[in-house]
């Protein structure tokens, strides 16, 4: 018998409106928000019982029993992205430090000399409820969590007053400053 992971053992839950199907080694989860797809490693197996998905491994290899319970939890992310869609926030913290989204593009005030645009990747929608924050929308989890991080990459959090790019609800450590 071939063991599997906790991870790997809970099957995911397809919820109303969800397709998956698998045509040549690629796995496509298609929902209301959109189609998602990713390559099957040869060593995984998956069956679509009662609008759930176990995983299985089909070889007894180290490699195999790990890349079981990343495939089940990258599919969770292509179910949760194609029915729900994933959501980051930022937030601007300081003294004349604005974000707007004109169409394509998010243009940034962070202090610089010059304004920073910021080009915004197909699949990605920025929206900015007010002008110091941005909300980072998408179905793919890993993009829209790169986008966030590329955006947060212009000026993060600095230590000693916390002015700067950071996610909602961030804690940053704040340094005591120098005494005479």
């Amino acid at each position: 018998m071939i063991k599997l992971s906790r991870v790997a053992k809970s099957p995911v839950e397809l919820p109303k409106g969800v397709e998956l199907k698998e045509a040549e080694g690629v796995l496509s989860v298609k929902g209301p928000k959109g189609e998602l797809s990713m390559p099957i490693n040869d060593d995984i197996g998956f069956s679509v019982e009662d609008g759930k998905v176990s995983i299985s491994q089909k070889t007894e290899s180290r490699f195999a029993y790990s890349m079981a319970g990343t495939t089940r939890s990258l599919i969770s992310n292509m179910v949760q992205g194609v029915s729900e869609g994933f959501e980051r926030k930022l937030e601007l913290v300081g003294v004349g430090y604005r974000a707007k989204a004109q169409g394509k593009s998010l243009n940034l005030t962070l202090g610089f000399s010059h304004p920073v645009d910021y080009p915004v990747p197909e699949g990605i929608e920025i929206s900015t409820p007010s002008q110091t924050e941005i909300v980072v929308t998408g179905i793919d989890k890993q993009k829209v969590g790169q986008v966030a991080a590329e955006i947060r990459r212009f000026r993060p959090p600095e230590p000693y007053k916390g002015k700067g790019v950071r996610y909602a609800g961030e804690h940053v450590v704040i340094k005591e400053a120098k005494k005479k």
